[in-house]
């Protein structure tokens, strides 16, 4: 059986799959449901599908702001060694 490779699947699946023991553990202390291995790999699915992308983009805009402010600070650290 080959695995797609979906555009939101930023997971390895290792750790994609050490999440479903997490997801039914929520289902049942949360809601008193009980949810099997497959319902569990779906909603991680949907939730990979609907925001994985959107957290991504978001780290990265977050990520380029701090280096913004480092690069703005080493600018200015440089132009005090200036002699």
């Amino acid at each position: 059986m080959t695995n797609i490779k979906k555009k939101w699947d930023l997971l390895n699946p290792q750790k994609k799959q050490s999440f479903i023991p997490d997801i039914i553990t929520f289902f049942e202390n949360n809601y008193d449901e009980e949810i099997w291995i497959l319902a569990a790999e779906e909603v991680l699915d949907f939730f990979l599908e609907n925001i994985a992308l959107d957290i991504y983009n978001r780290w990265i805009e977050d990520s380029k702001e701090l280096l913004r402010g480092c690069f703005q600070d080493l600018e200015v650290d440089l132009e005090m060694l200036k002699k």
